[in-house]
Parts: C-alpha cells; structure tokens; sequence
C-alpha cells in the first residue's frame, strides 16, 4: 500500500502543479494515473484475498452523480452529450480516487505522513506563489508561460481565488494539529512555518470569497476546540501566533498591494451585478431543466440563451457550485448533494466527539475544517469544478470518517530538573 500511498500524494502535487488540472494534457495524465493506482490496488488485493476492503457511506451520493451522467446519455437528455461524456469520466476517477484514499489512509504512521505532506506541500506552493508574485509579471505562470485567455494568477492556478481554496483545503492541518496538541513540542516551531506561509500567500492573494472562507474556517476551528470538556486556554496560543505571524508576514511583503487586491476588482474579475446574472441565468436552466438537469458539464452550452445580461464573453460556471449542480443535474443533483453533506455532517459529528488520542482529534478537527471552509467558498466560486481541489476536498472528506485512533499512552517529557508522566503529542497523537 505504500506505493498507492505515494501514488495519491503524487496524483494530487500534479494536478495542483500542473494549473489545477484544468487543460486536457494534465487532466488525461491524472486520470491515467488514477487508473493505474485503481489497478495496482486490484492486483494487490488478487494477491491477497484476506486483505480488507473498505467502503464509506460517502461513496453513495458520489455513485448517484455517476448514475445520473450515465441516464443523461443513455436516454439523450443532455444538451450536448460530448461534456457529459467529459464530466461523468471526471465523476468516475473522483470516486476510484475518494475510494482509493479511503484504503490507503487507515493505521496512525500513515495518517501522521499524509499531514505532514499537506502542511509542507501547502508551504511549498504558497512560497513559491509568493517568489512568483513579486518577481514575475502578473500575466505569466513559472516565470514563462504567459496567458493569453486572461486571469489573475497566484502560484500554480490561473485565477487567485483557485489558489485561496486550495490553501483553505492544506493550511487547517497545521492550525488543527497545534491547537489541539496533535504535534510533539519540538516539532510546533516546524508546523507553525509551514502554516503561517499558506495563510500569508492566502491573504496576498486578495481572494475576497478565500479570506472570508478563511475566517470562517478559525471560527469552526475554535468552536470544536470550545465545545471540548477539557480545553484549555493554553491550546489557542498556536492559533493566535500563527494568525499574528501570518498578519507580520502580509506587513513586511507589503500590505498595502494586499489591500489593494482586496478592495478593488482585477482584470478578469467578476463583479457582483454579473454574479447576480450567471446566479439568475443558472437558476432559469435548473427551472427549464428540474429533473434531471441541462447535462452535466453542459452550463457553458445553455447558458447563453439563459443569459438576460450577455457581454459577448462565454461563462463556463456560475461561480456558485451548488446553482451550477442544480442547473446540470436538476433534483436528482440536488438529492445526492445533499445527502452527501447530511452523510458528511453525521461522520464529522460521531467521529470528532468519541473517544480518541490527540493526533486523531486533530485529523478529524483540520478535515472539517477544510471540507467547512471550502463547501462556503463554492457559494460565490467554483472551486470544487478544479481538478486539484476537488481532489483535495475529497481526500479531506474520507479523513472525516477516518478511523479512529486511540492514544499511545503516557511517555516521559522534561519538565525543570524533574521528568513527569505526561500523555504523548506526537503528530501521532
């Protein structure tokens, strides 16, 4: 399982690396990948038939979307079946790698790998995000590609608010595994870099929707944190260096071009009048279109006759995931998006409040977390329509139905001249 494992990590580092996995080249080498490790994951299992396998109800509702791209073929109901055909594919290798990720993620010393890759990952990107900003044009990507369709890029992605929710799907694991005491003590100093960057380059970004998402995410952070019996004062000192360092960080860069990006629209931007129209227009499809939808992938194809504010420029999205679901799967949508959050809610609620060790306290805190900041992002974005953070997303809603773990046990820490028992704060723990 180690190489599924690496395999995983990998599939996700290249669609984040490679724009978000948005244009054909980099989305067929991931689905490729992603059906090579659902190979290898066969194989492993025809080795040996007493290894487990393992489901979670989450599967469902994902199935369901699958199903509806399927009748939507079948029986002709789409606008233009080719998109269709394109999104069900794109729904299938979500499912095998959701399905894959709920296998491979399972004892402690993998859970503790899987964290500690997001927190570095997420601190690498968002360096490199930051290095790009301020020594490259506003219009090129790694120093050399430049768009020519517009954008506003930030690290990898080509649009900043794309960049702002994959940071609000990485930068929860650190906040979660130090406040909640998840990381052992010489190891707190290590995580707190590797979050305080992430939410520096978030705040850079400007991402209007990425910094109230963000906001929102420390608010649910501190509300499970609260609702502990035994929380103490001493487990917000991690949260409040790293939101104070992350607010130093934005200082000393320049925080006056982060206000700037914050205040005022950028080329490419959407402004509010034109959000409320593709709001409205996808709103007409879902109503021409209530059953089963216009056909998954097909807003870009209806839309415009939809459209009572054309400008001439094309709208592949809504910027508001849960309309655009609506639009192209109708009630049928609908149902398996709500029974996926009703499904995500009950996991998160049973699993947080047992019985577990600190390491598997914080595992389950930064997935809610993640999954809370992001599910509010797609309100006025489209981020779960990226490759890369609906990867991410998905792999932080298994860990919110991850097992769970109990503590090591006491261990023996230095405290002065004298050595007490004290409970284990390993990032296992």
């Amino acid at each position: 399982m180690k190489t599924l494992r690496i395999g995983l990590c990998g599939s996700v580092a290249f669609a984040v690396l490679a724009h978000g996995a948005v244009e054909v080249w980099s989305e067929a080498i991931l689905n490729i990948g992603v059906a090579l490790l659902f190979a290898l994951w066969a194989v492993l299992v025809a080795r040996d038939p007493q290894r487990r396998i393992y489901g979670s109800p989450l599967m469902w509702p994902l199935l369901g979307l699958l199903a509806i791209g399927a009748g939507q073929l079948l029986f002709r109901a789409t606008a233009y079946a080719f998109l269709t055909e394109v999104e069900t594919l794109r729904i299938l290798v979500y499912l095998l790698f959701f399905f894959l990720a709920a296998q491979a993620f399972r004892e402690r010393s993998d859970l503790e790998t899987l964290a500690w890759f997001l927190m570095a990952f997420g601190f690498a990107v968002s360096l490199f995000g930051i290095a790009q900003r301020y020594t490259s044009p506003d219009t090129e990507i790694y120093w050399f590609r430049k768009l020519t369709a517009g954008g506003d890029p930030f690290g990898p992605y080509v649009n900043r608010n794309h960049f702002a929710g994959f940071v609000e799907l990485v930068a929860p694991v650190g906040l979660a595994v130090m406040v909640l005491q998840g990381v052992r003590r010489d190891l707190f100093a290590l995580a707190a870099l590797f979050t305080v960057v992430p939410i520096g380059a978030l705040l850079l970004s400007g991402s209007r929707g990425g910094i109230v998402s963000l906001g929102f995410e420390i608010a649910v952070l501190v509300l499970l944190v609260r609702g502990r019996r035994d929380t103490r004062a001493t487990r917000f000192a991690g949260l409040v260096i790293v939101t104070l360092a992350a607010l130093a960080l934005i200082v000393w860069l320049g925080a006056g071009k982060a206000l700037e990006r914050f205040s005022s629209l950028r080329p490419g931007d959407v402004s509010q009048g034109r959000r409320t129209t593709m709001a409205l227009g996808a709103a007409r499809i879902f109503m021409a279109h209530p059953v089963a939808g216009a056909g998954l992938g097909n807003l870009v194809t209806v839309f415009p006759r939809y459209d009572t504010a054309y400008d001439g420029k094309v709208v592949d999205h809504a910027h508001n995931d849960y309309l655009e679901g609506l639009a192209e799967a109708g009630l049928l949508g609908g149902l398996c998006g709500a029974a996926f959050l009703w499904i995500l809610w009950r996991e998160a609620q049973r699993n947080y409040s047992a019985e577990q060790g600190h390491f598997s306290r914080a595992i389950h805190a930064f997935a809610i977390t993640a999954v809370c900041g992001l599910l509010l992002h797609s309100l006025v974005d489209f981020n779960l329509r990226i490759p890369s953070n609906a990867l991410l997303f998905l792999l932080q809603a298994s860990l919110v139905s991850a097992p769970l773990l109990p503590s090591q046990g006491p261990a023996l820490r230095r405290r002065g001249r004298r050595e007490e028992p004290v409970e284990t704060t390993t990032p296992a723990d």
